[in-house]
Protein backbone atom coordinates (compact mmCIF):
# COMPACT_ATOMS: atom_id res chain seq x y z
CA UNK A 1 0.00 0.00 0.00
CA UNK A 2 2.82 2.44 0.78
CA UNK A 3 5.61 0.60 -0.98
CA UNK A 4 5.84 2.85 -4.01
CA UNK A 5 7.64 6.17 -4.21
CA UNK A 6 4.61 8.33 -4.94
CA UNK A 7 2.50 7.02 -2.08
CA UNK A 8 5.30 7.72 0.40
CA UNK A 9 5.82 11.21 -1.00
CA UNK A 10 2.09 11.91 -0.83
CA UNK A 11 2.06 10.78 2.81
CA UNK A 12 5.07 12.93 3.58
CA UNK A 13 3.28 15.93 2.13
CA UNK A 14 0.10 15.09 4.05
CA UNK A 15 2.14 15.33 7.26
CA UNK A 16 3.31 18.74 6.01
CA UNK A 17 -0.40 19.69 5.79
CA UNK A 18 -0.73 19.50 2.02
CA UNK A 19 -4.33 18.48 1.25
CA UNK A 20 -5.37 19.46 -2.26
CA UNK A 21 -4.76 17.68 -5.55
CA UNK A 22 -3.20 20.71 -7.26
CA UNK A 23 -0.83 21.26 -4.31
CA UNK A 24 0.33 17.64 -4.42
CA UNK A 25 0.85 17.83 -8.16
CA UNK A 26 2.86 21.06 -8.10
CA UNK A 27 5.01 19.98 -5.14
CA UNK A 28 5.70 16.45 -6.39
CA UNK A 29 5.81 16.94 -10.17
CA UNK A 30 3.78 13.76 -10.62
CA UNK A 31 1.40 13.26 -13.53
CA UNK A 32 -2.32 13.79 -12.88
CA UNK A 33 -3.04 10.16 -13.72
CA UNK A 34 -0.48 8.73 -11.29
CA UNK A 35 -1.46 11.15 -8.53
CA UNK A 36 -5.18 10.37 -8.93
CA UNK A 37 -4.40 6.65 -8.84
CA UNK A 38 -2.30 6.88 -5.65
CA UNK A 39 -4.83 9.11 -3.88
CA UNK A 40 -7.65 6.69 -4.76
CA UNK A 41 -5.58 3.81 -3.41
CA UNK A 42 -4.80 5.61 -0.14
CA UNK A 43 -8.50 6.44 0.27
CA UNK A 44 -9.54 2.86 -0.57
CA UNK A 45 -7.17 1.50 2.10
CA UNK A 46 -8.49 4.00 4.67
CA UNK A 47 -5.25 5.98 5.03
CA UNK A 48 -6.81 9.18 3.67
CA UNK A 49 -10.39 10.41 3.49
CA UNK A 50 -11.85 12.83 0.98
CA UNK A 51 -13.58 15.93 2.24
CA UNK A 52 -15.29 18.36 -0.16
CA UNK A 53 -14.08 21.95 0.04
CA UNK A 54 -15.77 23.34 -3.10
CA UNK A 55 -18.96 22.77 -5.09
CA UNK A 56 -19.52 23.36 -8.84
CA UNK A 57 -17.27 21.60 -9.60
CA UNK A 58 -16.88 19.49 -6.50
CA UNK A 59 -13.29 19.45 -5.31
CA UNK A 60 -11.87 17.47 -2.42
CA UNK A 61 -9.18 17.73 0.19
CA UNK A 62 -7.37 14.59 1.28
CA UNK A 63 -7.11 14.28 5.04
CA UNK A 64 -5.21 11.68 7.04
CA UNK A 65 -7.40 9.23 8.94
CA UNK A 66 -6.28 7.70 12.22
CA UNK A 67 -4.88 4.81 10.16
CA UNK A 68 -2.89 7.37 8.16
CA UNK A 69 -1.75 9.29 11.25
CA UNK A 70 -0.45 6.00 12.65
CA UNK A 71 2.03 5.94 9.74
CA UNK A 72 3.79 9.03 11.13
CA UNK A 73 6.57 7.03 12.85
CA UNK A 74 7.20 5.14 9.59
CA UNK A 75 7.47 8.33 7.56
CA UNK A 76 9.63 10.00 10.22
CA UNK A 77 11.98 7.00 10.30
CA UNK A 78 12.46 7.27 6.52
CA UNK A 79 12.96 11.04 6.73
CA UNK A 80 15.53 10.58 9.51
CA UNK A 81 17.40 7.95 7.49
CA UNK A 82 17.57 10.39 4.56
CA UNK A 83 18.66 13.21 6.87
CA UNK A 84 21.43 11.00 8.22
CA UNK A 85 22.69 9.33 5.05
CA UNK A 86 21.64 11.41 2.03
CA UNK A 87 22.35 15.06 2.90
CA UNK A 88 25.10 17.20 1.45
CA UNK A 89 27.37 19.66 3.24
CA UNK A 90 24.47 22.12 3.69
CA UNK A 91 22.75 19.73 6.09
CA UNK A 92 19.15 18.69 6.56
CA UNK A 93 16.50 20.20 4.31
CA UNK A 94 13.91 20.32 7.14
CA UNK A 95 14.13 20.40 10.90
CA UNK A 96 11.40 18.97 13.12
CA UNK A 97 10.56 20.83 16.32
CA UNK A 98 8.61 19.25 19.16
CA UNK A 99 5.88 21.74 20.11
CA UNK A 100 5.82 20.68 23.77
CA UNK A 101 9.48 21.39 24.54
CA UNK A 102 10.42 23.64 21.62
CA UNK A 103 13.49 21.56 20.72
CA UNK A 104 14.56 20.26 17.32
CA UNK A 105 14.57 16.47 17.57
CA UNK A 106 15.55 13.24 15.88
CA UNK A 107 12.89 10.49 15.89
CA UNK A 108 13.94 7.55 18.03
CA UNK A 109 12.34 4.11 18.17
CA UNK A 110 12.10 2.94 21.78
CA UNK A 111 10.86 -0.17 23.54
CA UNK A 112 7.30 0.32 24.78
CA UNK A 113 8.16 -1.63 27.94
CA UNK A 114 11.48 -0.23 29.17
CA UNK A 115 11.94 2.96 27.11
CA UNK A 116 15.40 1.94 25.81
CA UNK A 117 16.26 2.74 22.18
CA UNK A 118 15.68 -0.16 19.78
CA UNK A 119 18.51 -1.35 17.54
CA UNK A 120 18.11 -4.23 15.11
CA UNK A 121 20.87 -6.37 16.62
CA UNK A 122 19.11 -6.39 19.99
CA UNK A 123 15.72 -7.69 18.83
CA UNK A 124 14.58 -11.31 18.75
CA UNK A 125 11.47 -12.16 16.72
CA UNK A 126 9.07 -14.87 17.87
CA UNK A 127 5.95 -16.19 16.16
CA UNK A 128 2.76 -14.54 17.36
CA UNK A 129 -0.71 -16.03 17.53
CA UNK A 130 -1.48 -14.90 13.97
CA UNK A 131 1.63 -16.44 12.38
CA UNK A 132 1.24 -19.10 9.73
CA UNK A 133 2.58 -22.50 10.74
CA UNK A 134 5.47 -22.31 8.26
CA UNK A 135 6.48 -18.88 9.54
CA UNK A 136 6.42 -20.08 13.15
CA UNK A 137 8.75 -22.98 12.30
CA UNK A 138 11.08 -20.71 10.34
CA UNK A 139 11.31 -18.17 13.16
CA UNK A 140 11.93 -20.91 15.73
CA UNK A 141 14.73 -22.38 13.57
CA UNK A 142 16.39 -18.96 13.17
CA UNK A 143 16.29 -18.33 16.92
CA UNK A 144 18.57 -21.33 17.57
Amino acid sequence: MIGDRWSLLILRDCFLRVRRFEEFQSRLGVTRHVLADRLKKLVRFGVLRRSPYQESPTRYEYILTQKGLDLYPVVMAIVHWGDTHMVDERGRPMLHEHKSCGKVFDPVLVCSECGEPIVAKEVHVHAGPGAAEGMAKELAARAK
